[in-house]
């Protein structure tokens, strides 16, 4: 009994090497499979962010493109027509606006508002709201700026 103990004892000690290489063999090839799949997520990543990139820079030439026209010298007349179109604008809006809340006022004020209750219903939330991002527009850039700055 000793024997064939000894035996298979012997058998399998010999071939422990060989036991040995084939796990490690599989270790190996399962963390060659893993480097592998990380490889190609880094690439998918690597692919993702160059479309970006390339997708930034072309918004970038097309606005550079887009105000190329402004940056090319003309006559002078033409540069203080460029530079009144938004303040003209911005005069004939607010020009409208409060012609038309004006008239309605006076419309309210005919039909026996009071002056008070009038400027109430015309300071309604869409007035409110245009107020605000009017004020915010103008001012509130500079605040932040300055919040900025101090820190």
């Amino acid at each position: 009994m000793i024997t064939i103990l000894g035996s298979l004892i012997g058998f399998l000690t010999s071939h422990t090497g060989e036991f040995f290489r084939i796990w490690q063999d599989k270790n190996d090839k399962k963390h060659a499979l893993e480097v592998l799949n990380k490889q190609i997520e880094l690439e998918g990543v690597k692919h993702s962010h160059a479309l970006e990139t390339s997708q930034i820079n072309a918004q970038a030439a097309e606005t550079q493109a887009l105000y190329q026209h402004a940056s090319q010298p003309a006559a002078k007349w033409v540069e203080s027509l460029r530079a009144s179109v938004r303040p003209i604008l911005t005069y004939s809006f607010f020009i409208l606006f409060a012609t038309v809340k004006i008239a309605t006022l006076v419309l309210l004020i005919r039909e026996g508002a009071s002056f008070f209750n009038g400027l109430t219903y015309l300071w309604d939330e869409g007035t409110q709201g245009l107020f605000a991002s009017i004020m915010v527009f103008w001012f509130g850039h500079r605040a932040l700026m300055k919040n900025r700055k101090d820190k």
